[in-house]
């Protein structure tokens, strides 16, 4: 339901509830019931407004110690009542009790909220250096699929989130028209099973969504925020926009690019010859991770598996490049 309509209908509910409440005075009086219905309904309205600058670390604080206030309240007000002490003058001090332990209660725990946390929606009270590592999965790094060996190797602990909004994203990919989308959507779809049938890790599909953001990379900041979790991703874009907004991200490519094999400007090596390079005379071939090396002279070699001497490493954005000559 859109969040005008609702608040809409919730100040018609406030009139009409107003109204009721005064009608048998007179008519009169039931239309200034209606419009003190409104007036407390459109004030509920700011007020709900103006929570939205409440963080939830400080709000879930101020409930626990509300709570923990009343606990405290009730037993020392049963206390208070085992005295010979008249009903009065004992529910006063019920009162008085209720007031100062529900104080001091939310004054200490956001005093204290940085020493413990409720995270939602696990609803679980932790220590924050005791705190358990949160991982988001992006649309991209489910449907890439490297990340189903990397959880079967336990190289990432802690507990795997899987936005439901990803989930949508990944079922509109593979409704597509587009058959290219629609077969990389579906890849998306199978790898998601898999990783939550095989991979033998803590999966939890998290239902947090945010209407008012369209985009899902900007979802993704905002769960990441929440949740005071990383983000896992081959998205360079997404890298970028959470890394400037203070979320760790996780980045495939880069743990990749980082595992390749060293090589040194004049180690020797074999590599069968590909195709064409982009410069005159070069001839391309891969190692078995993938990295590119590119051959100077040997255009004609092209099909057949030649020695190497490596001359340079370069290091890019898309990963690594080895130049090399023909060793004779």
């Amino acid at each position: 339901m859109n969040l005008l309509l609702l608040r809409i209908l919730f100040v018609t509910a406030g009139m009409i509830v107003g109204y009721q409440s005064l009608a048998l005075q007179g008519v009169a009086a039931g239309l200034v019931g209606m419009l003190l219905g409104a007036t407390a309904a459109i004030l509920m309205i700011f007020l709900e407004a103006g929570l939205r600058k409440v963080s939830v670390t400080g709000l879930s604080s101020t409930v626990f110690g509300l709570i923990l206030g009343l606990i405290m309240a009730k037993l020392v007000g049963d206390a208070f009542s085992l005295a010979p002490i008249e009903p009065e003058t004992l529910s006063t001090i019920r009162v008085t009790l209720t007031l100062v332990f529900c104080y001091l209660g939310m004054v200490l725990a956001l005093r204290g909220k940085d020493e413990f946390n409720i995270i939602i929606p696990y609803v679980r009270l932790r220590r924050q250096d005791q705190s358990q590592d949160v991982v988001i999965l992006d649309t991209s790094v489910i449907i890439d699929g490297r990340i189903i060996d990397i959880l079967k190797a336990r190289f990432l602990g802690g507990k795997i989130v899987i936005p439901r909004f990803v989930l949508k994203e990944l079922q509109q990919i593979a409704d597509s028209t587009d058959p290219i989308k629609r077969q990389r959507g579906r890849r998306g779809l199978e790898m998601l099973h898999t990783i939550q049938k095989d991979s033998g890790v803590d999966i939890a599909l998290h239902e947090e969504d945010f209407p008012d953001t369209k985009e899902v990379d900007a979802k993704l900041v905002k769960l990441a925020k929440l949740m005071e979790a990383k983000i896992l991703t081959v998205d360079f874009n997404l890298n970028r926009v959470a890394g400037i907004q203070g979320i760790k991200v996780l980045n495939i490519n880069e743990l990749a690019n980082a595992l390749k094999s060293v090589v040194f400007p004049g180690e020797e090596m074999r590599i069968k010859l590909l195709k064409e390079g982009k410069e005159h005379n070069q001839a391309i071939g891969y190692l078995e991770d993938g990295t590119m090396v590119v051959v100077e002279d040997a255009r004609k070699h092209i099909g057949q598996e030649v020695r190497v001497a490596v001359t340079s490493v370069l290091q890019t954005q898309a990963g690594r490049m080895i130049f090399t000559k023909l060793e004779r």
